[in-house]
């Protein structure tokens, strides 16, 4: 049952083969065997590759039972179209542009095994991609509030220098007065006289402006300072909204990438083993000598 199953998979006519040799049937029952287990191995390739993509069992299973299907089908009609004429040169020339369509069978195959046979070196590379996305993003981010936000800065800044500004002319009129009375500068006359007074006077009013101009800035630098912290905030809030973007890139495409960074050698020997895989039915119809089924089948499409 099985080994009819398996001729079946071959493609190979069954009534002519059954009237071969045991041998005869055992060659293709083994090619038909090749074409099945190629099938799916590209089932399961299928299936995980679209469970990356979507996330979802069922949607994955479907697609990868319809490309197992569709590459059983590839591969069946790649061998029994292979017919054999016994020269080698026309036979290799008939083959070849199946052989190019079984490489690239054996490139989709192997691709999504690959990711998954290397799934912990791939998500370390991802994990350092990732690192570097929340830096760069961050720095993005970054840029579109620093300018502003340091132009606040500078506000406040140029607000502090003026009560700086006042604050040395306050004391320098304190100075002036106290001078005055103490006699060792100004009239050099000692005691409280005019010029002592109206000194006075000018700094008793300059230090009412220095304290109604420090109310006044303070409520300013406080208004500022909400306004930074109102930036501050929706700089945070920016970048956490736009984290889970990051986390989620480990897609199809990302990890294909990832895989690309890896040491290549293991890579090509997996691809190499699945082209091996998908291309040995061909090779094994074409370096077999033309059997009893090839000459019955000849006959029978020539009569």
């Amino acid at each position: 049952m099985l080994k009819q199953f398996f001729i079946i998979c071959s493609g190979a006519d069954t009534d002519i083969l059954n009237q071969c040799s045991k041998g005869e049937q055992n060659k293709y029952a083994g090619i038909g065997a090749t074409v099945f287990f190629t099938a799916l191995m590209a089932s399961i390739a299928g299936s995980y590759a679209l469970y990356t993509v979507f996330d979802n069992y069922f949607v994955a299973i479907a697609f990868g039972f319809i490309w197992g299907l569709l590459i059983f089908n590839l591969d069946r009609y790649i061998v029994s179209t292979i017919k054999k004429t016994g020269h080698v040169i026309d036979e290799f020339i008939q083959a070849s542009p199946r052989i190019i369509l079984a490489v690239i069978i054996a490139i989709v195959i192997s691709k999504p095994l690959e990711l998954k046979l290397f799934e912990k070196e791939i998500n370390q590379v991802l994990l350092e991609q990732k690192n570097e996305l929340t830096l760069a993003n961050k720095n993005q981010i970054r840029e579109q509030f620093s300018p502003k936000i340091q132009t606040l800065k500078n506000d406040i800044l140029r607000l502090q220098q003026d009560i700086e500004t006042k604050e040395i002319e306050v004391n320098e009129l304190y100075d002036t007065y106290i001078s005055e009375a103490e006699g060792t500068a100004g009239t050099k006359l000692l005691g409280k006289g005019p010029v002592y007074k109206e000194k006075r006077e000018k700094h008793d009013a300059l230090l009412a402006e220095l304290n109604l101009l420090k109310i006044d800035n303070k409520s300013k630098i406080t208004t500022i300072e909400n306004q930074i912290a109102a930036l501050n905030t929706n700089y945070d809030t920016e970048v956490i909204s736009s984290q889970p973007i990051i986390n989620n890139f480990d897609g199809l495409m990302a990890r294909i990438n990832a895989l690309s960074k890896l040491p290549w050698l293991p890579s090509f020997f997996i691809f190499l083993l699945f082209l091996a895989i998908e291309t040995s039915p061909i090779l094994a119809k074409l370096i077999s000598p033309k059997g009893a089924y090839d000459f019955k089948l000849e006959d029978q499409e020539t009569a």
